[in-house]
């Protein structure tokens, strides 16, 4: 009993010894990370592989970033990259990475009735526009709706400002704005592994796809602990190296496949932002 009370005691002092001082770490991320259920396998390996404890708070990029600006946060999975460059120049952030890519899609009911199917994304734009066919977005300052404004600038168009009557927004994330958009047999604009995770579901279908321009790439930053003391940076940064180990990236690049028979993610931590066109 002595011998197995002092390997028990042992046991705990090695526990111990490894445990994180700070074993709480707040990520705050895109819903699209957490409605494609890529985050339901991932934050359970970190977590088993470290010890730390993940509050995943999912809400829009631009949600998210505001959560770090405010030390809110330590640790940001988003995909919105001129913000997040923005964010890193005002010193908000310390370390960036690029983890993955999946892409945009726009979608749609299968009468398609601005005839966009094949099209490329500006020319599908302004046919949605001069057809007055109901389009839903996101309205939610999330990294897809910033990617969908900067494209209706691309094709010369201000929906969000002009508000015709064809421009629906619906200030939720991805999964509910799918929703609200099948229910109205509308177009709507999302990240790809968020639309096949909820496929079965939907009245959609893809009609337009490959375009560059509807690339949609994720970073993980850390927050900056000079500027947020408390912010847990040793979390942080073991959940950067964690997302770009090539165990993980091997992991992300299967996930979706048996499934989907294609993954709702492409690992990119052995590439910079200039291979992928940023």
């Amino acid at each position: 009993m002595k011998r197995i009370l002092s390997i028990l005691f042992l046991l705990m002092i090695l526990v111990s010894a490894c445990a994180p001082a700070n074993p709480t770490l707040i990520l705050a991320t895109t819903t699209s990370t957490q409605d494609s259920g890529l985050l339901d396998v991932l934050i359970p390996m970190f977590e088993s592989a470290t010890g730390y404890t993940v509050q995943t708070v999912a809400v829009g990029t631009g949600q998210a970033l505001k959560m770090g600006e405010e030390g809110n946060a330590d640790v940001l999975l988003v995909h919105a990259p001129s913000s997040e460059k923005t964010f890193m120049e005002n010193g908000f952030g310390k370390d960036r990475a690029l983890v993955m890519h999946n892409d945009f899609i726009i979608v749609g009911p299968a009468a398609d009735p601005a005839g966009i199917k094949g099209m490329p994304v500006m020319d599908a734009y302004q046919a949605i526009a001069a057809s007055g066919a109901t389009f839903v977005s996101r309205g939610d300052d999330s990294g897809t709706h910033k990617a969908e404004l900067a494209l209706w600038k691309k094709a010369e168009l201000d929906p969000q400002s002009d508000k015709p009557a064809w421009y629906l927004e619906t200030g939720q994330g991805m999964g509910a704005s799918l929703t609200v958009a099948s229910e109205k047999s509308a177009y709507i604009m999302t990240d790809r592994a968020t639309y096949l995770a909820n496929q079965s579901n939907l009245q959609l279908e893809i009609l337009v796809e490959g375009d560059h321009a509807l690339l949609n790439v994720y970073h993980v930053m850390t927050v900056n602990p000079d500027k947020w003391r408390k912010v847990n940076y040793a979390g942080a940064m073991a959940f950067l190296n964690f997302l770009i180990d090539p165990a993980t990236q091997a992991v992300i690049a299967q996930f979706g496949v048996e499934q989907f028979g294609q993954p709702l993610f492409y690992p990119d931590a052995d590439k910079t932002d200039a291979d992928l066109g940023l």
